[in-house]
């Protein structure tokens, strides 16, 4: 067992006022590490940092093609989207193509991120629905599925169907039996594996070819759709989006709760996984950050990543009070 080494700093002046730490394993096209920090054994949840791999068994079933579902549908089904009237309009159109409203998802209502969105409930004195849901789009992709085969409605259920197809893709791709699960945020069941799985399971998404089995087409199906719409799979101002939108070469990215964050490095076989041990998405969003210039495929200098890495810290007064970095070796 390796502990959490230090990933990320926050400067005050001139003195390190917090350090985060954390683990990160880059994988390559055969399920090896190419380099590691801290412990790639450690077992965590992915939590949505996993999306596209429970997005797989709705494309791999043929449901996604049965039902039509294109590009933009599949990145939301990757998705954990600001809930913006991009990602709202959309998922509400998928789930009228369905025959089926709001009360038919299990995920859950909370305020949209998106201020617009957010500001706009506000003014009208009305509830968020379960569409504006960060994880809608993922339902959305559940239902699809849970009505293509017949399934019953309440498909976050442990033993459903629907979660039964997510484990056992899920450990097919890490290649690990998870050893538990956890209810995620949108109720729906986010199943455990070390950090070397989950990056050895984003780098057999960037080695799956479009002439290969049902399950690796569906792979490139779904990164495919991830680089297509970076502005589903997030929104503007987020990580994902911005840093796909800057990478050099095809990257997808994906964040997760508490702290997680994996790439897909299609053009490389590349996989990575980090977590950061305290949960800081600050911290996340930086390391990411670094990991992507270390690997060549992101420009330090490029105005997003200095939004994550290296960027000043301003208080109320528009005062540069510190900065936010990778330490020192990380990229």
């Amino acid at each position: 067992m390796t502990d959490p080494v230090e990933m990320t700093e926050v400067l005050r002046g001139p003195l390190v006022e917090c350090v985060h730490r954390g683990h990160a394993v880059i994988c390559d096209a055969t399920g090896d590490v190419v380099e590691a920090w801290g412990d790639p054994d450690a077992v965590v949840y992915p939590r949505s940092s996993a999306k596209m791999i429970q997005a797989l068994p709705l494309v791999e079933s043929g449901a996604a093609k049965a039902r039509g579902l294109t590009s933009e549908q599949l990145a939301l089904a990757c998705a954990s989207h600001s809930g913006a009237a991009i990602h709202t309009d959309r998922v509400n159109a998928w789930l009228s193509d369905l025959g089926l409203a709001d009360a038919d998802f299990r995920c859950g209502a909370h305020m949209p991120r998106d201020e617009p969105a957010r500001d706009a409930l506000i003014r009208a004195y009305a509830q968020p629905c379960q569409v504006h849901n960060n994880c809608s789009g993922k339902h959305a992709g559940f239902l699809t599925l849970t009505q293509h085969m017949g399934w019953g409605p309440d498909y976050v259920e442990p033993d459903h169907p629907m979660q039964r197809a997510c484990l056992e893709a899920f450990e097919d791709v890490t290649a690990e039996t998870s050893p538990c699960f956890g209810i995620d945020g949108c109720s729906a069941p986010n199943f455990a594996t070390s950090i070397r799985g989950m990056a050895r399971a984003m780098a057999w998404f960037a080695a799956a070819q479009e002439d290969g089995g049902a399950r690796q087409k569906a792979a490139v199906q779904l990164w495919q759709a991830m680089v297509k719409h970076p502005e589903l799979v997030a929104g503007e101002n987020r990580a994902c989006t911005e840093l796909m939108r800057a990478c050099k070469e095809p990257v997808a990215l994906k964040t997760g709760a508490e702290g997680y964050f994996i790439a897909i490095i299609p053009g490389r076989k590349l996989g990575v996984a980090l977590k950061c041990a305290d949960g800081g998405t600050r911290a996340a969003e930086c390391t990411i950050t670094a990991i992507l210039t270390r690997l060549g495929v992101l420009d330090a200098a490029h105005p997003a990543a200095r939004r994550f890495m290296n960027a000043p810290i301003v208080n109320c007064r528009g005062i540069e009070t510190g900065t936010i970095r990778p330490v020192a070796g990380l990229f």
